[in-house]
């Protein structure tokens, strides 16, 4: 059962979709999870493919856009703030507590992609959160910091400069996070295959959304280079921890990322790999996303 709903954030609303049991009573109440998806992702993209299989198998799953993405309130548009981010998973969480049927003691999280980041990175510091699954978690801060050709700090002080480019005119920049089509991405001579099946699912019918812009406000880029999501994980996040990766995650940065996780946490309790898979697969190939949520639906249930 789907229900859309609107979540009070500060001055804003989020929107969101609470994937229910069908066919559950309400005599017992249900554990739930809170879904932190993908950078650049909407809810009815990779958090409803994970969040509609958790219901499925008798676990409430909260899925919503981020502030300033999505359908959800907020301005500017299409800022990526880490920390907003891992905020929005509180203020999630705020609302999954009031909901009748679902039982505020005994809520997880559940992070993909850079969303395993931000979710590790609030469950640090909100014991809200019960339990902690992670499917390649991503550290964005890092890779954004190794994106950089001059290095990060070079970087800053080109955006430092823009800002202020943005403060004469009124007018903010924008980035693309991907290529807008893959004949665009062909074109440009890129061959690498984690990017292409970026491309193949986020533009394209198979995964595309109206409601995902594939843009980034240049402004935000200064702060995800200065996050480190996984920063106190060893000393404040003692949540049990579910790590699930896929395969063939060389040259991603989410295998390094992935180990630095498990290393850190004080209390990790399984790490499953997906055989043959990759990151992008990971989304939404049906062996690889209903094996993955096998392993995260018995972790949920024994540890809320």
């Amino acid at each position: 059962m789907l229900e859309h709903i609107s979540i009070p954030c500060g001055p804003i609303e989020l929107a969101a979709d609470l994937h229910r049991p069908d066919g559950v009573d309400d005599v017992q109440p249900l554990r739930a999870v809170v879904l932190s998806t993908p950078g650049s992702s909407v809810k009815e993209q990779i958090g409803a493919n994970y969040a509609s299989r958790l219901a499925a198998r008798g676990i409430a799953a909260l899925v919503f856009d981020p502030a300033h993405q999505g359908q959800s309130g907020g301005e500017p548009r299409d800022l990526e703030d880490p920390y907003r981010r891992s905020e929005d998973i509180s203020y999630a969480i705020d609302a999954l507590t009031t909901i009748p049927g679902i039982d505020p003691h005994r809520i997880g999280v559940l992070g993909i992609c850079a969303g395993g980041g931000y979710a590790v990175h609030t469950a640090r510091t909100d014991h809200r959160i019960k339990a902690v699954g992670a499917v390649d978690p991503g550290e964005i801060g890092a890779s954004f910091r190794g994106f950089q050709a001059d290095g990060p700090a070079a970087a800053l002080d080109s955006l430092a400069d823009a800002r202020i480019q943005e403060a004469r005119t009124g007018r903010l920049t924008r980035e693309k996070w991907l290529p807008d089509t893959v004949a665009e991405a062909e074109a440009a001579g890129v061959t690498d295959v984690d990017l292409l099946q970026a491309l193949r699912y986020y533009r394209t019918e198979r995964g595309q959304n109206e409601h995902s812009t594939n843009r980034r406000l240049t402004r935000g880029d200064s702060l995800l280079i200065g996050f480190d999501a996984f920063h106190l994980v060893d000393q404040l996040m003692i949540q049990p921890l579910q790590l699930i990766l896929a395969e063939n995650l060389d040259g991603t940065g989410f295998d390094e990322s992935g180990k630095r996780l498990w290393d850190l946490a004080p209390n990790p309790v399984d790490r499953m790999v997906i055989k043959n898979a990759r990151h992008y697969e990971m989304y939404d190939v049906p062996e690889y996303v209903d094996a993955a949520v096998d392993r995260l639906a018995t972790f949920y249930t024994n540890h809320l």
